[in-house]
């Protein structure tokens, strides 16, 4: 395959694993990439500048392929606006191949010197954005492209609350970067529509929590074959950072204090990072908010990195083949 995101990145497929909290660290990265995808090391993981340029470091021993870095600039209790300077400022020296910002743009949050400072290492720059005026903005402030984020999408979505289908072609009309759909892609079906929509090229991270290599308990990757795409839910909207997450007694807990009128001092106890790695690692499917998307839906088994991207890479030339068929005189 060939798109403009392959050419920019030098990699064979134009499939780009999001940010995933205390998932995306150096071996699932590193796996992802070397089966020719782009793996994403996502920075909060890191608290300290010496560990996070460990993890660059980790990372490019397991693979010489490029992978994304991936920074969220969102309220937080735990990393501040020094840690985002700090990811920028080390994403830039060690020169990583591109960075996926989630949240208020860089040049908000941390000032156009950090875009300078990216651009001038060569590190490719994406916003990850929920409407196409945001898309807009990131084209003048420098950005090298975007990633069109639906409300279908776990973690984050816009308030907007457009879908992906939508909110793609909206953005390939009024913006001339390269654009890579996120929201809804878990198979080769999705990704061929993303391709038809004016994306080239995609993102997804509940498809890849169900993979060998991704480090999460076997409980948690089955639950998301069991499930369907109708049982996430959207929380936290009463504190203003709305969320997709998968229902369980945790989200259910969540939208019973949002009904009450509780605010962010009720909700934070049952949103914890601490509550999240103990479900990643216990496997226990109701302690925590399980930051998935729609795509659920679409997962039905667990494989290797490369057997799941291999696999869409086929499906969606033939999927792209026989809708072509469907015009020839």
């Amino acid at each position: 395959m060939k798109t403009r995101i392959t050419e920019m990145f030098g990699i064979k497929y134009p499939i780009i694993c999001g940010a995933m909290m205390w998932l995306c660290k150096p071996e699932f990265c590193a796996a992802i990439s070397n089966a020719g995808g782009m793996g994403n090391l996502t920075a909060a993981n890191y608290e300290t500048e010496h560990d996070f340029r460990a993890a660059i470091e980790e990372t490019r021993k397991r693979t010489g392929n490029p992978f994304m870095v991936g920074v969220t600039i969102l309220p937080s209790v735990r990393i501040t606006a020094e840690h985002y300077k700090m990811y920028l400022r080390v994403a830039a020296e060690e020169k990583v191949a591109g960075i996926e910002v989630s949240g208020a743009p860089v040049d908000k949050a941390c000032g156009m010197e950090y875009i300078e400072m990216l651009k001038k290492a060569g590190v490719k720059l994406f916003h990850k954005v929920g409407s196409a005026r945001h898309a807009v903005h990131a084209e003048k402030m420098g950005y090298d492209g975007i990633y069109a984020a639906g409300i279908e999408e776990g973690g984050h979505p816009l308030i907007d609350d457009v879908t992906t289908m939508v909110l793609t072609s909206r953005i390939a009309q009024d913006v001339k970067l390269p654009i890579v759909t996120v929201g809804g892609i878990a198979d080769g079906k999705t990704m061929a529509a993303a391709l038809m929509l004016g994306a080239e090229g995609v993102m997804m991270a509940s498809r890849f929590m169900a993979t060998k290599e991704c480090n999460v308990h076997d409980n948690i990757k089955n639950e998301l074959i069991r499930r369907q795409e109708y049982e996430t839910t959207l929380i936290c909207k009463s504190i203003h950072l709305q969320a997709r997450a998968l229902r369980n007694k945790n989200v259910d807990a969540i939208l019973e204090v949002e009904r009450e009128g509780g605010g962010f001092d009720k909700i934070l106890p049952l949103i914890t990072g601490v509550r999240i790695t103990e479900a990643w690692e216990t496997g226990d499917i109701d302690l925590a908010p399980m930051m998935v998307g729609q795509s659920i839906g679409l997962i039905h088994d667990v494989v290797t990195c490369r057997e799941l991207i291999e696999r869409m890479a086929n499906e969606a030339e033939a999927q792209i083949t026989k809708v072509s068929k469907f015009f020839k005189s």
